[in-house]
């Protein structure tokens, strides 16, 4: 669904580059007369701590430009779907997103303006954005990729207070943290490893990145944790080094992008006698869910937990 370089731009830019800004960051009301809680949301203006710095926010944000799939996802998941009247090209999820075709690869101030917002959400301050939008009074949030879980938890909660939905991004974050727990807990405790393939490259994620820490709350051992290079956590694997570690277990998440699955696997030189191969433990996830590190991060867990009991049982 996505070419393989944007399904890479998204993890390596995100989390390689601008890995810097995580949880440490918080989400802060200014000063008012009534403390944050004297209103449901919050009262407004609000500051909120963000990758660019502090950003102030006046009032309740009625017109937000989306344009991070992440972002866009965590915001109708707290209730502020109403408040978003457009987002990029690439924000799919869910369906009633106003989906446009902004970028925010290459994000276009006059474009973006051309919205009318009252706030806009990035990922990344690319072309400017920050500073174009910045001369026009628009104030911008850059929520960079998380680089551990509490950082996503963090960011739900900077875009409740952002945007008036603090109590139900609490309540989000909650219920994520109660789920995880309870897939963790019901998951077989077996000593399993496996293999988690961003691309055909094949690239892959080690135990310290965000999706690795996702894998550790069921006890999986990363066979990418033994790579000579660990590039920042994605090293880049040779074919011969994945046969070598025969995993319990492979996880795709480059299903949709380019056509990978059991079959595909079986087909490359030498895989077609790896034992998650030979034994059915392949795992096909959704590139999506597998790459946007928000809400739906219980969807994975529970993808990830369903192949760990087959591969256990």
């Amino acid at each position: 669904m996505r070419p393989l370089r944007t399904a890479l731009a998204g993890v390596l830019l995100g989390v390689t580059l601008l890995s810097g800004c995580g949880s440490s960051d918080t989400a802060t009301p200014a000063p008012t007369s009534a403390p944050a809680s004297a209103a449901p949301g919050g009262p407004f203006p609000v500051t909120v701590q963000a990758a660019n710095g502090p950003v102030t926010i006046a009032a309740k944000p009625q017109r937000i430009v989306s344009l991070s799939p992440t972002a866009t996802e965590s915001l109708f998941a707290i209730g502020a779907g109403p408040q978003v009247t457009a987002v990029d090209d690439q924000s799919n999820f869910p369906a009633e997103a106003p989906k446009t075709d902004l970028s925010g690869f290459k994000p276009n101030v006059e474009a973006i303006t051309g919205r009318n917002p009252d706030l806009v959400v990035v990922s990344n301050d690319l072309e400017g954005v920050v500073a174009g939008l910045g001369k026009v009074g628009v104030p911008v949030l850059v929520l960079t990729a998380a680089t551990k879980i509490d950082d996503a938890y963090a960011e739900i909660e900077k875009l409740g207070t952002a945007t008036g939905n603090r109590a139900r991004a609490d309540e989000v974050v909650a219920g994520m943290k109660r789920k995880l727990a309870d897939l963790a807990a019901a998951a077989p405790k077996a000593e399993l490893t496996y293999y988690h393939e961003l691309d055909v490259t094949p690239y892959a994620a080690t135990s310290t990145t965000f999706i690795g820490q996702i894998y550790a709350l069921f006890g999986l051992k990363n066979i990418a944790d033994a790579a000579p290079d660990a590039a920042g956590g994605y090293p880049k694997l040779s074919a011969e080094f994945v046969a070598k570690a025969d995993p319990d277990l492979i996880f795709l998440a480059d299903v949709k992008c380019c056509g990978q699955n059991a079959e595909a696997l079986a087909e490359r030189p030498g895989w077609g006698g790896l034992k998650a191969v030979a034994d059915g433990d392949v795992v096909e996830l959704d590139d999506d869910v597998a790459s946007r590190w928000g809400p739906r991060v219980v969807d994975l867990a529970e993808a990830i937990g369903a192949g760990v009991a087959k591969a256990a049982g």
